[in-house]
């Protein structure tokens, strides 16, 4: 059975904000198969994420167990008492096994491991509770931006995905990517980001998902996807100047389509690679959208015959006339 998402559950922090994003690619010399198309996302994390506390209600009143140990949210609690945490059930079968009694958590915090000690509270209904709220997965839409040729290895989304309430960047224990289609589309309008709504069948996987970083996600293609599409050259950060281009992306269905776009800004940033910015000129696709909308991040960016980056974030500025929206993306 098909399942309706929206690119929203797989937005950055800020995904509307004006702020660079990292490289998609960077093959010195090398070639890259462009794709734009959008793919279903599912990624299972690597232990499981506090997404907050609560409070937990006792015979003897409110009591946060995890609270009072220190426990807060973007903590990834990645083993109990020695027991690997694979996700949420694992957790909670765990502490109603410790019959009241302390739990030693193993927490990734900001990158560093820690030990924390928390004794379960007995709610009223007689359940033993931590006081947390629990994410181990998300799934949404995005956009595959290249295929390695001769290895089936693909780059997609430009920008990590990011929790939405506490911004981490989910540590993926194994992920998959599925065909998928376009099935509606929320124009964008000054002020207001549009977004892009897929649909998906979780069963129809075309390829693996082995990272996750703030440049986007990596992983290996299994299927057919951006077969039909030649290899182009990758280009180099002088490779690229102001003037037309264009994005591959899907925007109806599962037709991928090469629209105008116009880059009307480049600049240096750390790592030797530049940001870009550019604005939608192609009159179909802002009939369609508006310009850029949520769910085109990881759309590549194409110039002289030469892939030069992605989308990675919609600008949204609140003067802009409608129609007319500008991103950003990194070439490397």
């Amino acid at each position: 059975m098909e399942k309706h998402w929206r690119r929203r559950l797989l937005a950055a922090a800020a995904a509307w904000l004006i702020t660079a994003a990292c490289t998609v690619t960077a093959f010195a010399d090398g070639e890259l198969i462009p794709v734009g198309e959008t793919v279903g996302i599912q990624i299972k994390m690597e232990g499981v994420l506090v997404a907050g506390v609560t409070d937990v209600q006792t015979q003897s009143g409110a009591a946060c167990p995890a609270r009072e140990a220190g426990l807060q949210a973007g903590d990834v609690i990645v083993a109990i008492g020695g027991r690997t945490v694979h996700d949420a059930a694992d957790l909670l079968v765990a502490v109603e096994s410790m019959d009241g009694g302390p739990a030693q958590l193993s927490v990734k915090r900001d990158g560093q491991l820690r030990t924390v000690e928390v004794t379960p509270a007995r709610e009223a209904g007689g359940g033993l509770r931590l006081g947390l709220w629990l994410r181990d997965g998300v799934t949404g839409i995005g956009t595959v931006t290249y295929i390695d040729p001769d290895t089936g290895a693909f780059g997609a989304l430009g920008h990590g995905v990011n929790d939405l309430e506490t911004g981490v960047l989910l540590p993926v224990a194994d992920g998959s990517v599925c065909l998928a289609r376009i099935v509606d589309v929320k124009r964008g309008a000054a002020g207001v980001p549009g977004e892009l709504a897929g649909s998906f069948d979780g069963g129809d996987v075309v390829g693996c998902i082995n990272t996750n970083t703030s440049c986007g996600i990596f992983g290996v293609m299994s299927g057919s996807l951006g077969a039909l599409r030649p290899a182009i050259p990758v280009g180099a950060p002088g490779d690229v100047v102001k003037g037309p281009a264009t994005i591959l992306a899907c925007v109806a269905g599962r037709e991928i389509r090469e629209y105008d776009v116009e880059i009307s800004r480049t600049g240096m940033v750390s790592g030797g690679g530049r940001d870009l910015m550019v604005h939608v000129t192609d009159p179909e696709l802002l009939q369609r959208t508006g310009g850029i909308v949520q769910g085109m991040s990881g759309s590549p960016i194409i110039q002289n015959g030469k892939l030069v980056g992605a989308v990675t974030h919609v600008c949204v500025i609140a003067f802009m006339p409608t129609g007319d929206y500008c991103f950003m993306g990194i070439f490397g």
